[in-house]
């Protein structure tokens, strides 16, 4: 008898009970989500009907992710620096030294294989896209982390990369020391963005370029000790000044476009991020202080210009605990306003694998969590680029890449739910099930010539 060899399906199907929607922003029952296996995609998304459910078969392939307590999301996305992990407390495992130190003594070779791990535990905690803005004197090694990541040699969230961001001489520290491999250091000639591999743009608008006016303690090239007498008002020892003019901002975005690339715009003041909003830049990061007394018309400009925002919410907390309370309500207005605002915490200045903070923090300033959880997801495609990306991710349609995480507590019920994260899938390819990795390492099999 000749046994007839089925091969297996093209799809599978993900069967939820729960599932959230972004682009209804609703929490839906009995949802089930078929995958293409070739193409990494969805290729179906159709509602059970409770009948139907009760007598539904699970096929060989088709995953399970129904029952009491779990929630069904895309995968999420965030914003980072990749090759980073600060220290604001105490350092953790992951954790580093600030980023100058890191750029000045830590090895490129170190500096990448932390990279290595960020992006696990990226994976690993349901965020299948990353936005890096920049590598801090890596240059394009994100162009090249995302390459590996792209051609299956290292687990870890699809990326878009800006490799080196653009600054004025004389106004953001990038230190050169370590950049070579060899540790070698010597003359670094600068290499454009976008031939470098980059899929953003990404400028400071703004930055504390004044910091030798007044140096604190353990201030790069200073003494251990402070001055005698700083002014009083700490804003003034070295606030967030413009580093760029009008018609320069207007020019980096102008030729971006004409690269048809997005552009995000480093801008600590509302100063800064108002002549970034005018130049027509796709986000704004950061936003921190109001010292001009800007908001409103920053605000203003940000909803008629389309221009994104991305508050970093868990860096103010990290970094800047003083300006808490003003962010939180300046979201909130934002948000009330009608400006488009995505999620992303700068992570690296928190460590990554802890992302989920930043969406907490949206739930604290009073946002809903179905408004976060589309900020997180499709807001986060938009920041990305959009259809600029290539891509189409965030939310559950055919052609959508098959970016499926899934909670085992509802985010409505559980204010801690985004950090208990049991199942992740990207591009159709599961990474954990049952709150356990999968598939981490390849283990290479003896090929039959080996045999004899």
């Amino acid at each position: 008898m000749t046994l007839r060899v089925v091969p297996p399906s093209k799809t599978f199907t993900v069967h939820s009970s729960l599932l959230f929607d972004p682009k209804q922003k609703a929490f839906r029952k009995n949802i089930s989500i078929e995958v293409d296996r070739d193409t990494g995609s969805i290729a179906n998304v159709y509602e059970r009907d409770d009948e139907d459910d009760l007598r539904l078969q699970i096929h060989a392939g088709d995953i399970d992710l129904r029952g009491a307590g779990k929630c069904v999301l895309p995968g999420l996305v965030d914003i980072l620096h990749i090759t980073d992990s600060y220290a604001y407390g105490a350092p953790t495992a992951t954790s580093d030294r600030p980023s100058i130190e890191q750029m000045r003594d830590a090895s490129a070779l170190e500096r990448i294989i932390r990279a290595t791990s960020h992006v696990r535990a990226a994976l690993l905690a349901g965020f299948t896209t990353y936005r890096d803005l920049g590598t801090e004197a890596l240059g394009n090694a994100d162009a090249q982390l995302r390459d590996c990541i792209n051609r299956g040699l290292v687990p870890g969230p699809r990326m878009f990369v800006a490799t080196d961001a653009l600054a004025s001489n004389g106004s953001y520290e990038i230190r050169r020391e370590n950049k070579s491999l060899s540790g070698s250091g010597g003359l670094i000639v600068p290499v454009p963005q976008i031939r470098d591999g980059a899929d953003i743009i990404k400028f400071y608008a703004d930055y504390r370029r004044k910091v030798m006016r007044f140096p604190g303690p353990g201030t790069s090239n200073t003494s251990n000790q402070s001055i005698l007498f700083p002014p009083d008002d700490p804003r003034r020892r070295n606030p967030a000044v413009p580093l760029f003019g009008q018609d320069e901002m207007d020019a980096i975005v102008r030729e971006a476009k004409l690269a048809e690339l997005p552009v995000a715009a480093h801008a600590g003041e509302t100063k800064a991020a108002l002549m970034a909003a005018r130049a027509g830049v796709t986000t704004v990061e950061h936003m921190f202080e109001d010292s001009n007394g800007l908001l409103d018309e920053t605000l203003e400009e940000m909803k008629r210009q389309g221009t994104i925002w991305v508050p970093t919410l868990a860096t103010v907390e990290s970094a800047a605990p003083q300006f808490m309370e003003d962010c939180l309500a300046a979201v909130r207005k934002a948000v009330k306003a009608g400006v488009r605002v995505a999620t992303g915490g700068d992570t690296g200045v928190i460590d990554h694998g802890l992302n989920a903070r930043e969406l907490e923090l949206f739930v604290k300033a009073g946002i809903p969590i179905e408004e976060v959880l589309e900020m997180a997801t499709v807001g986060g495609w938009e920041a990305c680029g959009g259809e600029l990306t290539g891509y189409r991710f965030g939310w559950w349609e055919k052609g959508c890449r098959a970016d499926i995480i899934a909670l085992d507590a509802d985010p409505r019920e559980d204010e801690k739910a985004l950090r208990k994260v049991g199942f992740v899938m990207k591009d159709g390819k599961v990474w954990k099930r049952d709150g356990r990795a999968v598939d981490m390492i390849t283990v290479p099999e003896f090929p039959p010539s080996m045999d004899n």
